[in-house]
């Protein structure tokens, strides 16, 4: 018989899926990847001086979810699913987008990974807030990792970021 995952799990069962499928498992924290992440980033400098700011959100995102390829499985709600890989590196070079993104929002920004078919770059914000920086614009994905990671595997369709 099988268990009823739905009562049981932090995520959806499709999002569930997918990250363990991705190698996640409830309890995965994995500290010492996610702070060579970490002096890696603040010791990146741009040519221009800009410099990326690392905070505790961002660490124990890593932590539980960094490294992790997501391939999605199935249609999404309103969006086709994202593929990800969470690997803040994906955002070294990005120091200066991401304070700019910060001071607009007036929080700090540091890089969480990209989604691999857009090469959209993911960001985690001081509170723990998540967005996506594509093309097309910025994109907010949740009030945390858990409900973006959750509306990223779903499809479900982000709301654009407006300044101003």
């Amino acid at each position: 018989m099988q268990a009823d995952r739905t009562s049981t799990t932090r995520f959806p069962v499709p999002v569930d899926a997918a990250l363990r499928d991705a190698g996640w498992q409830p309890g995965r924290w994995d500290i010492k990847q996610a702070e060579i992440w970490a002096d890696t980033l603040r010791g990146h400098t741009s040519p221009a001086g800009h410099r990326h700011t690392v905070f505790p959100a961002a660490v124990e995102a890593w932590a539980e979810f960094g490294g992790l390829h997501i391939s999605p499985t199935g249609p999404g709600r309103q969006i086709a699913p994202a593929t990800l890989h969470l690997d803040p590196l994906h955002g070294l070079h990005m120091a200066r987008t991401l304070g700019d993104l910060g001071r607009a929002l007036d929080t700090q920004t540091c890089p969480l990974g990209t989604e691999t078919d857009s090469q959209a770059l993911l960001a985690i914000d001081a509170e723990g807030r998540v967005y996506a920086l594509d093309h097309t614009g910025d994109w907010y994905l949740g009030p945390d990792i858990d409900q973006a990671l959750a509306a990223l595997v779903a499809g479900t369709q982000p709301a654009r970021l407006t300044t101003g």
